[in-house]
């Protein structure tokens, strides 16, 4: 049978939009330039102890390794703002508040856009007949954001993420890699940041040492969630009450003034993380944590990683007898590393006395 790619694509976009999608598109399988800059970057270090990203260097350059007999790439992008913007700045501006990155309050994507993916490849599967294909989001070695940029779903900001004229920047990207012959969409002529660094002077630990190269190392998702070790002391007082992930070079993006709330339900915040204090939170124990964040993107820190966050966080937060006696009574943390921390934090509220 004879396959109308534009008809295909046709479908396909109507069905992304029904299943949550904002954006949908089909990049080929060039990504050398992309592949050579993360290069670049990984041997200056500024990939820091994320050392996966050394590793299946042929399946990031060419996609047909990752999946044999790939042709083409479909890209999706989903938004995932739970709440408006004002709502994460007031959070973000109240120390006793814990600031928590806005992707990360709903559900985990992983698990919530690999169904969708999913749905969208079985109902082209339905209309047209069997096909070959895996969907990934976030999950193995692919350069995702240089795929769906070439697919034409926005352009790479300062800040290293994809935008989108018409929604920002604050959403999930997706992809199917399929062995159908479909003819690619067009990627974006024009990078459309001009001459705002918003993204450059916002950030808190000044992370994005120029356009377009962000040091990792120092980037307060990465100290928070990725690096398993002790947050370097210079950069503890950067760090406010951020206690997973950080979305300033976002928040304050002006092209995120276009970001549009989620449609996607699974999404939206739980168990009101998106206004939860930091000291009732650092008062959880282990299974207090784990029932917590259940079935949550959190999950990707330990629960020692969840205690040195906020007991950075608490030292970053104004004097309170009752904040200063909950570091106390968590002085003998059992984790040498966590215990610093904790150390650290009752320093910094006895220093304000």
């Amino acid at each position: 049978m004879m396959l109308d790619s534009s008809k295909i694509l046709v479908d396909l976009k109507n069905w992304s939009y029904e299943l949550g999608f904002q954006g949908l598109g089909v990049a080929g399988l060039d990504l050398k330039e992309d592949f050579n800059q993360l290069e670049n970057w990984i041997q200056n270090g500024y990939h820091g102890s994320m050392s996966y990203l050394e590793k299946n260097k042929d399946k990031r350059l060419d996609p047909s390794k990752l999946v044999p007999n790939t042709t083409c790439v479909i890209t999706v992008r989903a938004n995932y703002l739970p709440e408006a913007l004002d709502d994460a700045v007031s959070v973000l501006e109240d120390p006793r508040l814990a600031y928590v990155s806005r992707y990360a309050l709903g559900r985990d994507y992983h698990k919530v856009l690999r169904g969708k993916l999913r749905q969208l490849a079985r109902k082209l599967n339905d209309k047209i007949g069997h096909f070959g294909y895996r969907a990934f989001t976030d999950s193995a070695p692919i350069l995702e954001r240089a795929l769906a940029r070439n697919s034409g779903l926005g352009w790479i900001g300062k800040h290293t993420n994809l935008i989108n004229k018409a929604d920002g920047s604050m959403f999930f990207l997706g992809e199917i890699f399929t062995d159908l012959p479909l003819d690619t969409t067009a990627g974006l002529k024009k990078n459309h940041c001009g001459t705002c660094v918003s993204c450059i002077d916002v950030c808190p630990t000044k992370a994005i040492i120029s356009p377009y190269k962000l040091d990792a190392t120092k980037c307060i998702s990465y100290l928070t969630i990725e690096s398993k070790d002790a947050i370097p002391t210079e950069l503890r007082t950067s760090i406010g009450n951020r206690i997973f992930g950080c979305d300033d070079c976002q928040l304050f993006c002006p092209w995120n003034k276009y970001a549009k709330v989620t449609p996607i339900k699974d999404f939206l915040p739980r168990s009101g993380l998106n206004n939860r204090t930091l000291l009732e939170l650092f008062s959880l124990n282990r299974d207090e944590f784990e029932l917590l964040t259940r079935g949550s993107a959190i999950r990707r820190v330990s629960y020692e990683q969840w205690v040195r966050n906020l007991a950075v966080a608490l030292g970053n937060s104004p004097y309170s007898r009752k904040t200063l006696l909950a570091l106390y009574e968590r002085k003998f943390f059992p984790d040498k590393m966590v215990r610093e921390h904790i150390e650290w934090a009752i320093t910094q509220m006895e220093h304000d006395l």
